[in-house]
């Protein structure tokens, strides 16, 4: 075979791989075309392509029910909420199914934007009782809160709470008033003994802890009762980390009070 007729077969094939890749190209596009008209015309009225992925969603002002976008009705006294898939009253308004009525809010109350609760709160001062508001009987020794939630009121500091009254707190010698102000708590080297401070005993080679509100015994002793005892360390030990017992040595074991050789080591 000549150079010029092998020079006309590769050139015949270079063409056929150039006619193939183009076919197949055209084929891929074709497809998916169909697909993408299939895929619009599966949407259904009153919707628009999600941006993301593949589906569809309702646009503002419906709301999807059995692969449809059916129009959110929106009530007398009512908006479309953020979404736009469902509706929210109006303040001063109450959804009661499926229809917003009017919140008949009582003499020293306020209207609130919730929907969630009976659409109206009471002033400061005041507490609901039922479908009114009551004024809140303030005892001696105590304030008002700014809470709408639990108790209308607290003591004052120095008084505690007790039942519908304010009772003033007792506070004994070498003790002083908690940070809420409703109880007290002994000085540092104090005690509580009932409804006193007592002194708290520091025995011999001890020292009062980090809270003032007991004792320890130095390093190397060992409580025993009311008193800080020596830890009694044999040969081949050393007091641990504790510093109220001892461990052998390496190369040794405990055995009663001593340290003893482990053979071998």
């Amino acid at each position: 075979m000549s150079v010029r007729i092998l020079e006309k077969v590769l050139r015949f094939w270079e063409i056929a791989r150039l006619v193939a890749g183009c076919s197949a190209l055209l084929l891929a596009a074709v497809t998916a075309s169909a697909q993408a008209q299939r895929s619009l015309s599966a949407i259904p009225e009153n919707a628009r392509p999600v941006s993301y992925g593949g589906g569809w969603e309702c646009v503002r002002g419906y709301r999807q029910m059995e692969g449809r976008c059916v129009v959110v009705v929106v009530p007398a006294n009512a908006y479309l909420d953020v979404r736009g898939t469902s509706w929210r009253c109006n303040r001063g308004f109450l959804d009661d199914n499926g229809q917003c009525t009017a919140v008949r809010v009582p003499q020293n109350g306020y209207a609130v934007d919730s929907g969630y609760d009976r659409g109206w709160r009471c002033h400061r001062g005041y507490r609901a009782d039922g479908e009114s508001c009551v004024k809140v009987e303030l005892p001696a020794h105590a304030y008002l809160l700014d809470s709408i939630h639990g108790f209308a009121w607290l003591c004052d500091r120095g008084f505690r709470q007790t039942k519908d009254r304010c009772v003033a707190i007792d506070v004994p010698a070498n003790a002083y008033l908690v940070r809420a102000g409703d109880d007290w708590k002994c000085e540092r080297g104090f005690q509580r003994t009932d409804n006193q401070c007592s002194p708290i005993v520091v025995p011999t080679n001890a020292y009062l802890d980090d809270r003032g509100s007991e004792w320890r015994c130095e390093r190397g002793f060992r409580k025993q009762g009311v008193d800080c005892v020596a830890v009694r360390v044999p040969a081949n030990a050393f007091i641990g980390y504790a510093g109220d017992d001892w461990s052998c040595d390496a190369g040794f074991r405990k055995q009663e009070a001593a340290c003893i050789a482990v053979p071998g080591s």
